[in-house]
């Protein structure tokens, strides 16, 4: 059975998803913070007992929370070695707790034809079980190698144009050798970015870092460049992936603030541009 087009729309059942304290600690520490200064700066997302520092969350957190529900069993069979993680995005509606409970449904926002393959977009809505009021927003697109074809709409090309002048911010963070083997405790167990055979029969000569890690990466520059390092000032996140990431790269983040409470961002290795297309809001 082929990508059903006629899936848009479908929506999955509601699915519960949970975190404790030491989940948020373990994704900190897996997209990097606390390198740095293990002894000061980054505590409040790497430590919770500290003297005198509350434990916080980094605002793209959510993308590891588990829930949402099977929406893409609603699109039809397809191979899902041939799914490669095109965009995300995260908009934050309150803090995050350090542990809590959420419901979240999601539902499937549009398939679209690119000759080569098809791009699936769905986005997630997570409320918090204990207010009953909406917590985070998630959304994704995948591009599904091979099933494209079927004469649907192509959708929207998703370039942003930057500023013609040089980025106001840029940092650059350094991945270490085995922060695909640490991310991977989040719970992406995804052979590809650990087992070398694995990765070899995807192409690639090593294991690669996941996407979401260097998204990970890319949030806490913005959140410590952007926002003085207060998750509150946090509000939304959204980027393409671009180009594979192999762990001990360094990753450089630019930013252009384009108003009052708005940025673009690219992230970029010396092999090139591997997260493009941000956007980026905050508290100003």
């Amino acid at each position: 059975m082929p990508i059903n087009p006629d899936a848009v729309g479908a929506t999955s059942q509601p699915s519960q998803g949970s975190w404790t304290s030491k989940d948020c600690l373990i994704y900190a520490l897996g997209v990097g913070a606390g390198v740095e200064d293990p002894t000061g700066f980054e505590l409040e997302f790497t430590t919770e007992n500290s003297q005198d520092v509350e434990q916080r969350v980094l605002p793209t957190f959510p993308v590891v929370i588990p829930g949402g529900g099977s929406v893409f069993a609603h699109i039809g069979d397809f191979n899902p070695a041939m799914l490669v993680h095109g965009e995300q995005s995260v908009t934050l509606h309150g803090p995050l707790p350090v542990a809590g409970t959420v419901s979240s449904v999601s539902r499937i926002t549009g398939i679209y034809d690119k000759g080569s393959g098809a791009v699936v977009a769905s986005e997630s809505v997570a409320t918090d079980t204990r207010t009953g009021l909406p917590l985070y927003t998630t959304t994704m697109s995948a591009f599904i190698r091979g099933e494209g074809g079927f004469g649907g709409d192509r959708g929207p090309s998703g370039k942003v144009e930057f500023p013609e002048r040089g980025p106001d911010h840029t940092i650059t963070y350094q991945t270490r050798p085995d922060q695909a083997l640490l991310y991977r405790l989040s719970g992406d167990r995804n052979p590809l970015h650990s087992d070398p055979k694995f990765a070899q029969l995807g192409g690639f000569d090593r294991p690669i870092l996941h996407g979401l890690c260097s998204f990970g990466f890319t949030g806490r520059a913005l959140l410590h460049t952007l926002c003085g390092s207060d998750p509150a000032r946090f509000s939304s996140m959204a980027a393409r992936f671009s180009m594979p990431v192999y762990p001990g790269q360094a990753l450089t983040v630019s930013m252009w603030v384009t108003g009052p409470g708005t940025a673009q961002f690219r992230t970029s290795t010396d092999s090139g541009v591997v997260i493009d297309g941000g956007q980026f809001t905050f508290v100003a």
